[in-house]
């Protein structure tokens, strides 16, 4: 696997997965992502990166970037998603360890993810046994299809 800079050339790879995880609704706050939102969301200001199978097949991705402006800037925030066939290869904590190498060599202090859904367990226990903590829970802030509302965490490591 690689884990290289996304180019244009990997948008229509990247939007797949995106609406995969999407339409899916149960990890993202997102229902659905047309390619101008995907446009915005995944090359917008944040840097997005993907992991790449041997034959060069996108089977992940992750954008990284301030958290917020100015004030905010010292402290980054991550999306990441994985494709559901490329899932349980160790891929997601390959994109989150590249992700924390990353942050650190641009010189943040920390970083956070804003909303992490309680109920995607894979991703919250890959988060703490990462160093994560969870500073704040938002009660019922996710609107899950089969579970209803359930909480968002968010999450903050020191870099």
């Amino acid at each position: 696997m690689l884990i290289r800079k996304a180019e244009r050339f990997d948008a229509g790879s990247m939007f797949a997965i995106v609406r995969e995880a999407t339409a899916a609704a149960d990890t993202l706050p997102f229902r659905a992502m047309p390619d101008a939102l995907c446009e915005a969301h995944w090359f917008g200001p944040h840097q997005a990166w993907v992991a790449t199978s041997d034959d060069d097949r996108v089977e992940g991705i992750y954008k990284l970037g301030d958290n917020y402006p100015d004030s905010g800037s010292h402290v980054a925030s991550a999306t990441y998603i994985v494709a559901s066939g490329a899932r349980g290869r160790g891929i997601g904590r390959t994109l989150v360890e590249h992700s924390l190498d990353e942050a650190r060599s641009r010189g943040y202090s920390a970083i956070v993810f804003n909303y992490v859904v309680a109920s995607n367990a894979a991703a919250v226990a890959l988060y703490l046994k990462l160093g994560f903590a969870v500073v704040g829970t938002i009660p019922g802030a996710f609107r899950h299809p089969a579970l209803g509302p359930v909480d968002v965490y968010v999450m903050h490591r020191a870099l």
